[in-house]
């Protein structure tokens, strides 16, 4: 991954003077566990999210992680937003994601996503866009609750704030070389794909044509859900050296939410 031409603040020196647009706490009981959704005050509830993180990409998945022992922590922690759902009966995160608004990118001039794909056809939605990413589920816990408790987090935050647009890599691991990731790619059909005016480039591509094998491949969960509820795939997937992965950029605008999902997600405010 690229670094950053912009000095990052260290750590300990994160503020979470955001609150005023951080949506409350909520509480979501589920016939296996009772779980809060919150977004991290603390430097501890961070710590919690970022130990989280470690655990899933680093010691399940493999990936070279640079920072803190036990902690995945980056450049671009300190300006995010960092949601967590916490299991309210054992106190653990088993959670997260976290969100890069649009006044904190501009502030260090770049989004994450931008170390992998060229944006440019993208650059209009800014004012409004808001990059998710680092999005992990404790493997206790991928039932399918603590994701649906992340994504009403997300549209609870979107919709206090007014945003429209979010943007994110959904990840695809690459254990078997990446046969599987570019069967994906060459299963999608052009309903799963954004409008050519939404697309953006990898600026390392995954080697399509020389990993496919023409086995039709199934959406991952995650994947599969951000296509149920609307969004779009952006073009052809970029490889992550780091997590070993085949990232696919995914475009949501909440104006092309899937009706099924309005209600439960955005409340009484499905056009906004």
């Amino acid at each position: 991954m690229r670094e950053m031409s912009t000095p990052t603040p260290p750590l300990a020196s994160i503020s979470f003077e955001s609150h005023r647009h951080l949506p409350r706490a909520r509480e979501t009981v589920t016939p296996q566990h009772r779980l809060q959704v919150a977004w991290a005050r603390s430097e501890e509830e961070l710590r919690e999210a970022q130990h989280l993180r470690y655990r899933i990409f680093a010691d399940e998945m493999g990936a070279r992680l640079a920072g803190p022992a036990g902690l995945d922590v980056d450049e671009f922690d300190p300006w995010c937003d960092h949601l967590i759902v916490r299991d309210l009966d054992t106190l653990r995160v088993v959670g997260t994601y976290r969100a890069l608004p649009p006044h904190q990118a501009a502030r260090i001039g770049r989004l994450y996503a931008e170390g992998e794909f060229d944006l440019s056809r993208l650059a209009h939605l800014r004012p409004k866009m808001v990059e998710v990413g680092r999005s992990c589920v404790h493997p206790d816990y991928r039932s399918g609750s603590v994701i649906m408790s992340l994504w009403a987090g997300l549209a609870a935050y979107m919709l206090h704030n007014g945003y429209e647009t979010m943007l994110g890599c959904a990840s695809v691991a690459m254990a078997d070389g990446g046969h599987y990731a570019a069967n994906l790619y060459c299963s999608l059909d052009e309903q799963t794909l954004s409008a050519p005016e939404y697309r953006a480039f990898p600026h390392t591509p995954l080697p399509v044509e020389e990993l496919r094998t023409g086995v039709p491949a199934v959406p991952p969960p995650l994947v599969k859900g951000y296509l149920r509820l609307g969004a779009r795939i952006c073009g052809a997937p970029a490889w992550d050296p780091d997590f070993n992965t085949a990232d696919f950029l995914t475009l949501f605008r909440f104006s092309e939410i899937n009706a099924r999902y309005a209600r439960h997600f955005l409340g009484d405010s499905p056009s906004r």
